[in-house]
């Protein structure tokens, strides 16, 4: 019976001494340090509320090139893409065959004239004769009406070779004003006639966007409406205006066209061009959020906001929606109000509840 006493006393130390060994070796936790970040204060805008339309850029002053006469083209001055200037020489039909007219006639002309001058010298001639009394009044009504015969036949063919003239321009096909020369679907050699395209030429100044907008919405246009014209990487080309709208509804679109003016840089637009148009209703104002504050995760817009509590600051994440950008800022619609303070730095590394440190 005593010895399992013994045993008892003699084991007790050991246990304690290995429970405050243990006890000695787990160090107490640290708390984590806050993570420096830079935050933004959400604040209100004008934002625009818009519709967009695919629209297209046309010139105001746009010709496609046809020719007056038939015949071959046996010259081609320019190519597609060429800027031209009013009067320059586009192509040229052959005009060989109007130029051996336009010498017919004119040898027609003079022969013409030489008759009108023989009988202008005659009648005067004639007139002397009556007036001494050595001719009769029968004679001298003869000179003066062969003088009048001639003097019109020659002025017929005087007009007749103008005319001819006048034709064989028309085989020199030249541009009708300044302007940009469009696709050349015709070649050397080719008989053409007056229904055969031979160019276009488009006036890259002055251009206009035509937006068709939906019949539904027509209580709502009016002359001044803003109109913002943007490419596909949505670039701004241009800020413009609605200065025409049309009286009555596309039947095949059921849209109305307006149109507003553009003067964008030449450069950038061409006529017949497809663009993107917003067609702005209203701006309001209302809170923006920059871009790089906002997360996505299953289809939810979130952004991790700088609380206070007690006078530290912890990242709690906050469901968000969000409208159209505007700029580098998303417009909110609701979850932040004005004066929140939203972090644009480091959010990949913050998780709900961290602490922070606001630099900004």
């Amino acid at each position: 019976m005593r010895r399992p006493t013994i045993w008892i006393k003699y084991c007790f130390p050991f246990a304690v001494l290995a429970l405050t060994a243990c006890a000695k070796q787990t160090p107490p936790q640290a708390a984590p340090q806050a993570m420096p970040v830079q935050t933004a204060t959400v604040a209100a805008a004008p934002v625009p509320q818009y519709d967009e339309y695919v629209s297209t850029i046309k010139s105001r002053r746009s010709a496609t090139i046809q020719p007056q006469v038939d015949g071959n083209l046996t010259k081609i001055y320019v190519h597609s893409g060429d800027h031209v200037h009013s009067g320059q020489v586009l192509m040229e039909i052959d005009p060989a065959k109007q130029e051996a007219t336009v010498a017919s006639t004119k040898a027609t002309e003079q022969q013409k004239l030489a008759v009108f001058q023989y009988n202008q010298i005659e009648v005067e001639r004639q007139r002397k004769l009556f007036e001494q009394g050595v001719t009769s009044r029968d004679a001298l009504d003869q000179a003066e009406q062969a003088y009048k015969n001639s003097q019109a036949d020659y002025e017929s063919s005087t007009a007749s070779t103008q005319s001819q003239r006048k034709q064989l321009g028309y085989y020199h096909i030249a541009a009708p004003f300044d302007g940009i020369v469009g696709d050349v679907p015709v070649h050397l050699g080719d008989y053409v006639s007056a229904t055969t395209m031979l160019t276009t030429v488009d006036e890259n100044r002055d251009l206009e966007v035509y937006v068709y907008i939906p019949a539904e919405r027509v209580t709502q246009i009016r002359k001044g409406l803003p109109i913002v014209v943007v490419d596909n990487q949505e670039n701004v080309l241009e800020r413009t205006a609605i200065d025409f709208i049309s009286p009555q509804v596309d039947n095949g679109l059921q849209g109305i066209l307006v149109k507003a003016p553009v003067h964008a840089d030449l450069g950038k637009l061409r006529n017949l061009q497809q663009i993107k148009a917003r067609v702005i209703w209203t701006t309001s104002s209302v809170p923006v959020v920059p871009v790089l504050a906002v997360t996505r995760l299953g289809g939810q817009t979130f952004v991790f906001v700088a609380t206070n509590q007690g006078g530290k600051y912890f990242a709690k994440q906050r469901p968000i929606t969000i409208g159209d950008t505007v700029g580098n800022d998303y417009a909110v619609l609701s979850g932040l109000q004005n004066g929140d303070k939203v972090i644009v730095s480091g959010i990949q590394f913050l998780m709900d509840g961290a602490p922070v440190q606001p630099l900004g």
